[in-house]
């Protein structure tokens, strides 16, 4: 079954990319909308197992303060900041 931004599944992932830090927000939720459907398999479940980490966690990769020492977290964090950083974020 394919998916796409009606099946409930990705409607789970948009709820889960509302976090409590506006600053993971403003990546995650365009990320799901503009690029999640055009990974591959094992990046679309890289993303959905990053979704689980909670804030505190996820935080210091995305202001790039820290690198995830998990190899799969790191890939899909510079998939993430790669495709949807914010301009003011980009060097």
């Amino acid at each position: 079954m394919t998916e796409t931004k009606d099946s409930l599944s990705f409607k789970r992932l948009k709820m889960q990319c509302r976090r409590g830090m506006l600053e993971l927000d403003v990546l995650l939720e365009p990320f799901l909308a503009e690029v999640y459907l055009t990974l591959e398999e094992e990046d679309k479940q890289r993303f959905v197992n990053l979704l689980a980490l909670e804030d505190q966690d996820l935080f210091p990769w995305f202001m790039q303060s820290a690198v995830p020492e998990d190899p799969d977290h790191a890939r899909i964090v510079n998939i993430i900041l790669t495709r949807v950083q914010p301009e003011n974020y980009r060097a």
